[in-house]
């Protein structure tokens, strides 16, 4: 064997020294690894050796898959500082808006433009015309507004100016209510009619019945605008309507509430006067109570006594029967007791006469009667002719006429029959709507008024004979 020379040696010895140490130093490319809450691991704990990234394509591609969910579950800085998504009730805001309380209900009460506060007393003033001179004609008004909610009741009298019963009625009942016990509201209109009531007059100033012409026309006669704006500004703020009668034409009525039995709301509103006779009369078109039940509201006429004079007897029992209906109704406390129970009537006759003469009663208001029974004389004081009047059924005399000088078919008594609630709500239902004598006789006249008609001026004349009470 030969042996190199030591100097030849030494070159490619430190050529591989070199080469070694320089593979030993070069640096160990690691994938990307995904921050995360965790401790990250890396690729050498894996026992994985990556390519250099600067020559290596499948480490690239490494790489890129593992940023892709990382940032996909982490957000950025400028994510985390995006404004939170706006709620979908409130528009335009950056917060969501709680939802408002309803504001609570007016406790006033408004009539005619006043506000009427809680427990108090207001008397206010409605325009019903003009004088001939052009004055205007102011009706007051007074509403008592209890401290409490509750139902409003309007009581009218004197739409016929010479009936006083209701007038004084309404007065007493007003005067002793206190608005700091009241439950709801009580409308007291005394005078409707004023033009008539200051005349004496039952009609208006051109011969019209005001009861005829509600609801009313805004370019009507003068008694339907009257109407329209009593109908329109007053009586439709109230929830029941007690509209105040007395017999006419030298007649008196029994106290008694007329009402239209065929409807549920008249009935329940029938059942709050106590021992007062209930007379079913669907009523005239025209009259106040028929607009106000045509509207929803329930509405009943209450007849007291006589015309043109004030009846103590008759008074009292109105006041007491409308103390029991607010106590019935809940609007008050006090309550009178009734000794006997509340009669109702349906069906009612009138008996007329049929001999002129001179009238002689043999019965009361109130009285019960039998058939065939005698009623009343009437006697020709130029002959000495005598006629009686008896009772066509047994009933009890509702109405009747005063003692006076009589015609060939005056109505002079009126009786009722007697009728349990039920039986009369159930023979109402089946009752053909016929033109009711009742009511065709408490008109005054046998036509119903038509705007516009060349017959209005005398479509009221006091010949036609009746009991003309509504």
């Amino acid at each position: 064997m030969c042996k190199m020379p030591r100097r030849a040696l030494i070159g490619p010895l430190a050529l591989a020294f070199l080469i070694a140490t320089a593979s030993a130093q070069s640096p160990i490319a690691a994938p990307p690894v995904a921050q995360s809450p965790a401790p990250a691991t890396s690729a050498t704990t894996a026992g994985t050796v990556a390519a250099p990234t600067d020559t290596s394509a499948d480490a690239a591609a490494v790489g890129a898959a593992a940023i892709e969910p990382a940032t996909a579950a982490e957000p950025t800085a400028e994510a985390a500082q995006a404004p939170l998504p706006v709620a979908a009730d409130a528009p335009g805001s950056s917060e969501a808006t709680p939802p408002q309380p309803a504001p609570p209900p007016d406790p006033t009460f408004e009539l005619l433009g006043k506000r009427v506060e809680p427990g108090s007393r207001v008397r206010v003033s409605w325009r019903s015309g003009a004088t001939f001179i052009g004055d205007p004609m102011d009706v007051p008004i007074t509403v008592v507004h209890g401290n409490r909610p509750g139902p409003v009741l309007c009581l009218t009298g004197a739409i016929h100016g010479d009936e006083l019963n209701g007038v004084e009625v309404i007065r007493r009942v007003l005067g002793a209510l206190d608005p700091s016990e009241l439950v709801g509201t009580v409308v007291g209109v005394p005078i409707v009619n004023m033009a008539g009531f200051s005349r004496g007059s039952r009609y208006l100033p051109d011969r019209r019945d005001l009861n005829r012409f509600f609801p009313g026309n805004l370019n009507g006669s003068s008694a339907s605008r009257i109407a329209h704006d009593f109908f329109n500004r007053i009586a439709r703020s109230c929830d029941a309507i007690v509209d105040f009668h007395t017999g006419s034409f030298d007649r008196s009525n029994l106290p008694q509430v007329r009402g239209d039995m065929r409807l549920s709301m008249v009935v329940e509103l029938t059942r709050g006067f106590g021992a007062t006779s209930v007379l079913h009369t669907p009523g005239a078109i025209g009259m106040l109570r028929r607009a106000a039940t045509d509207a929803g509201i329930p509405a009943v006429t209450f007849e007291l006594g006589a015309p043109v004079r004030l009846e103590p007897i008759e008074i009292e029992h109105g006041v007491t029967a409308i103390e029991t209906l607010m106590n019935n109704l809940g609007m008050t406390q006090r309550v009178r007791q009734w000794r006997e129970p509340q009669p109702i009537f349906y069906e009612s006759r009138w008996v007329r006469v049929m001999r002129p003469g001179m009238l002689f009663t043999d019965v009361k208001l109130g009285d019960r009667v039998r058939q065939g029974q005698r009623l009343g004389r009437v006697i020709n004081p130029l002959n000495d002719e005598t006629s009686e009047l008896v009772a066509p059924v047994r009933g009890r005399v509702l109405g009747m006429a005063l003692n006076q000088v009589v015609l060939p078919g005056y109505a002079a008594f009126h009786v009722g029959e007697e009728a349990s609630e039920a039986q009369l709500i159930r023979d109402a239902a089946r009752a053909l709507v016929v033109p009711d004598e009742t009511e065709s006789m408490d008109q005054g006249a046998t036509s119903t008024p038509v705007e516009g008609s060349t017959e209005q001026v005398d479509e009221y004349t006091p010949e036609v004979e009746g009991d003309a009470t509504e």
